[in-house]
């Protein structure tokens, strides 16, 4: 046990080094030649300090992502060969008879435990947001959000381990096909349900307080066959300097949002080709094309954890404490084996996101026709998140759900239309 936990720490510890030396020493991410002078070059529309400061911000923000990744697959290796899963079901088992509770008890220890162990990395990504001056939320604020998020990740996960488990026990063949069919009505639902009670507990939303702004976006709106009632703003100047927008939510529950820093640090036309952007998200039907890629993906992805969960419980199942895949103590080697795989399939994920909105950035071009406002847009979004335009490439293909800054400023410069 002594030598496998060695062995695991030593190679996060190694891996830690490895890609503190590629994003620290031998990234390029400097301006290719061909983009320097253009309106791409952030040099252009920074200041020394802002670039000085977007490269060191990116750099420990990209270097805590790649830690924090396979921190928590160690973490649950660690949790199962030193025999503290088994334990803590051992333990629950003590308190209750009834199986319901067990595993409510066993995941809230075990939400605890994952909570306390990722708290340094939450906490220095807010530290470092706020010494950057992109996060202006106070720390009991950000605690706040902190224990909001802990109880409804632990009530959601709570649904998914209860049906898990329940079906295990009907059939530990096809436990995993079940686990998808339940799986797709209650992403849905969720998805549906999240826009007007998830998202309200963290902020206000209310329609855009700008009347002829609104009136203007209204027209836009209409233009591209969106219903009016779907546009809205979120108070986010109490928690942030940077700005953003998105869509959410399905059917009548679809949401445009734009936050409200955002509404007041872009120009008029600026929050045109925003809203146009968002507004190509929901005409192109990109979120029911990501429901449909989630029904595919999580078919194979389930099939593979029940593949690769019988294969290591039956070889190493001793050793990691696991009697069988009915026990709770297997729940950390299910959630193990899903982040992997997910993140596995991150660069292929992260590909079709950067498409669509490549498409979504091409649409709003055609809509609104300013050039020059969607570049400005862009720049101003870079300096307000300190973004780096040209990240390593493993960043990009690993964390990029939207093409580079570059890459969009350059494409829309060179735009001939």
């Amino acid at each position: 046990m002594q030598r496998s936990i060695k062995i695991a720490v030593g190679v996060y510890i190694c891996f830690a080094c490895l890609i503190y030396l590629y994003l620290f020493h031998f990234a390029d991410t400097s301006i290719p030649g061909a983009y320097q002078g253009t309106e791409a070059d952030p040099s252009i529309f920074m200041n020394e300090q802002e670039l000085l400061l977007s490269g060191e911000f990116s750099k420990v923000r990209n270097l805590l992502f790649f830690l924090e990744t396979p921190f928590e697959w160690l973490f649950y290796f660690v949790i199962l060969i030193v025999g503290l899963s088994r334990k803590m079901e051992s333990s629950v088992s003590i308190i209750t008879s009834s199986t319901f509770l067990q595993r409510i008890l066993y995941l809230f220890y075990l939400s605890i435990l994952s909570f306390v162990a990722f708290f340094p990395f939450n906490y220095w990504g807010y530290s470092l947001a706020t010494k950057y001056n992109i996060n202006t939320q106070s720390f009991d604020l950000w605690m706040k959000d902190e224990l909001i998020s802990f109880w409804i990740n632990f009530f959601i996960t709570a649904i998914i381990v209860l049906t898990l488990f329940a079906l295990i026990s009907k059939s530990t063949k096809r436990w995993w096909l079940y686990l998808w069919l339940a799986s797709v009505p209650f992403s849905l639902f969720f998805m549906f349900i999240k826009p007007v009670i998830i998202d309200p507990i963290y902020n206000d939303f209310y329609p855009l307080k700008n009347k002829v702004l609104e009136e203007k976006i209204l027209m836009l709106a209409d233009q591209a066959g969106i219903p009016s009632e779907h546009v809205f703003e979120v108070n986010m100047a109490d928690k942030t300097n940077a700005m953003n927008a998105y869509v959410s939510g399905i059917g009548s529950n679809s949401r445009i949002v734009l936050w409200d820093t955002t509404l007041n640090k872009l120009d008029e036309e600026e929050i045109l080709f925003i809203m146009a952007h968002e507004m190509a998200h929901y005409v192109e039907k990109h979120i029911y094309i990501g429901i449909a890629i989630y029904i595919i993906t999580s078919f194979i992805g389930l099939y593979l954890v029940a593949r690769i969960m019988n294969y290591i419980v039956k070889r190493w199942g001793g050793v990691l404490h696991i009697v069988n895949l009915k026990s709770n103590s297997s729940l950390p080697l299910f959630l193990c084996i899903v982040s992997m795989l997910t993140f596995a399939s991150d660069p292929i994920m992260n590909s079709i996101s950067r498409y669509q909105e490549q498409r979504a950035d091409q649409y709003a071009i055609e809509l609104i026709n300013d050039k020059e406002a969607a570049i400005s847009s862009f720049q101003k979004l870079s300096k307000s998140s300190l973004s780096q335009l040209n990240p390593p490439w493993l960043v990009k293909i690993l964390r990029y759900t939207h093409p580079t800054m570059l890459e969009r400023i350059a494409t829309i410069e060179n735009d001939e239309k």
